[in-house]
C-alpha cells in the first residue's frame, strides 16, 4: 500500500536525539532556541517561539493578542477542529464563513461581509500547504484594525510574492509527525512583534519571567530537547522536501489534471503540497475504496466542516455553509510527499486516472 503520508526520519534524526539523551538534557534549551532561530530566519521573521503542538501556537498567539470573551474571530469551517476549538478556549466566538469552491480556503469576500466592531481577529487556514488570499486578507486586516493571527499549520516554506507563511500576521505552526517537517509533536509562533513574543514565552512556561518567579498565569506548553534535535535535522532538510513536494504535485497535475479536479495554484503564491487534494464529484467514498483496492491509500481532510461536528452543533451553532459542505463530499486526497519513489508517483497517478476513466 503506497500510504497518505511517511515521515522523512533518517539516520540524522536518529543520530541527534541520542546525542540529547546522552547530555541528560531532556526539558527546553539550546537546542529549542537554535530551533527557533533557523525557523525565524526561513519565515524572515524577529521572533519565533517553540511550543508543544499546533493547537498550542493558535492557543497561545490568541491569548498574547488578548483575545478573550465578548469577542469574535472570524475563520473558515474547512479545517481540523483546532482552529475553531482554540478560539472557544480563549472564551471568544468563532464566525465561521465559507470558503472559495477552487482553492478551499476562507472567501475573503464573505471575511469582509463578516466584520462586526466584536471583531478581534481574522485567522486564515493555509489549507493544504498553499496560502489564504493574503493579497486580499492582509490589507482588510490592516484597514479595520484587526489582529491577522495565521493558522500555517499546513504551510511551512508556502509563500505570497515571495514573502512567507508566518510572516504576514502572527504566524502558527505544527510539527505533527506528518507534517512538511516534523518534531513527532510542536508547533511555533511567529512573530514581528516582541512584545507578543514574550507574551508566548510567558504563557508557554507557567508565566514565569525566569525560575520561580510567576509575573502572570500560564501553561505547560514547552517544547523538548528532544523534540527540537528532531526539528533542526528536519529544517535542514526542508527545501529539498518542498521542492520533491512540488515535483510529485507536477507530475500528478500533468497526468491527472484532465480527468479530475486538481489543486489550483493562483499567480504569485508557491503551494507547498502539504497535501494533493483532488475531487470527486459523485461517490468520493467509493472512489477511495476502489484506490485502497488498487494499492494507493488516500485521506478525506475533511470529512465534516467544523460547524457541522457534534460539540458545535450541541452549542447551538446554526449556519448554512454550502461550499464547505460540498467540499468536505468530494475532496480526496492522494500520496504527494516526498518518500514516493518514482514508480510510487507513477503507479498513483496511473490508478487514479483509470478509476476516473472507469466513470
Amino acid at each position: 500500500m503506497i500510504p497518505i503520508a511517511r515521515p522523512g526520519i533518517g539516520v540524522e534524526e536518529q543520530e541527534a536525539v541520542l546525542r540529547v539523551l546522552a547530555t541528560g538534557q531532556l526539558a527546553q534549551g539550546a537546542l529549542v532556541e537554535e530551533f527557533e532561530s533557523r525557523f525565524a530566519e526561513i519565515c524572515g521573521v524577529r521572533e519565533a517561539v517553540a511550543v508543544s503542538s499546533g493547537t498550542a501556537a493558535l492557543h497561545l498567539a490568541l491569548l498574547a493578542h488578548g483575545v478573550g470573551p465578548g469577542d469574535e474571530v472570524i475563520t473558515t469551517p474547512f479545517s481540523f477542529a483546532a482552529t475553531a476549538n482554540t478560539i472557544r478556549l480563549v472564551g471568544a466566538t468563532p464566525v465561521l464563513v465559507d470558503i472559495e469552491p477552487d482553492t478551499y480556503n476562507i472567501d475573503p469576500a464573505l471575511v469582509e461581509a463578516a466584520i462586526t466592531p466584536k471583531t478581534k481577529a481574522i485567522m486564515p487556514v493555509h489549507l493544504y500547504g498553499n496560502l489564504a488570499a493574503m493579497d486580499r486578507l492582509l490589507p482588510l486586516a490592516e484597514a479595520h484594525g484587526i489582529t491577522l493571527i495565521e493558522d500555517a499549520c499546513q504551510a511551512h516554506a508556502a509563500s505570497y510574492e515571495g514573502r512567507m507563511a508566518g510572516n504576514f500576521g502572527t504566524g502558527c505552526f505544527s510539527f505533527y509527525a506528518t507534517k512538511n517537517v516534523t518534531t513527532g509533536e510542536g508547533g511555533i509562533v511567529t512573530t514581528n512583534d516582541a512584545a507578543i513574543a514574550d507574551q508566548v514565552r510567558l504563557l508557554r512556561s507557567h508565566g514565569q519571567r525566569e525560575r520561580y518567579l510567576h509575573v502572570s498565569l500560564g501553561y505547560n506548553m514547552r517544547m523538548t530537547e528532544l523534540q527540537a534535535a528532531i526539528g533542526n535535522a528536519q529544517l535542514k532538510k526542508l527545501d529539498q522536501f518542498t521542492e520533491q513536494r512540488i515535483a510529485n504535485a507536477a507530475f500528478l497535475d500533468q497526468h491527472l489534471s484532465d480527468v479530475v479536479q486538481t489543486p489550483v495554484v493562483r499567480p504569485g503564491y508557491r503551494h507547498v503540497y502539504h497535501q494533493y487534494t483532488i475531487r470527486i464529484p459523485e461517490s468520493r467514498d467509493a472512489f477511495a475504496d476502489a484506490l485502497r483496492a488498487r494499492g494507493v491509500g488516500s485521506a478525506v481532510h475533511y470529512p465534516r466542516p467544523i460547524h457541522l461536528q457534534p460539540y458545535y452543533q450541541e452549542s447551538g451553532m446554526r449556519v448554512s455553509l454550502p461550499v464547505a459542505e460540498a467540499a468536505a463530499q468530494q475532496v480526496l486526497s492522494i500520496p504527494v510527499h516526498p518518500g514516493l519513489s518514482q514508480d510510487e508517483l507513477e503507479t498513483v497517478a496511473r490508478e487514479v486516472r483509470a478509476l476516473c476513466q472507469s466513470r
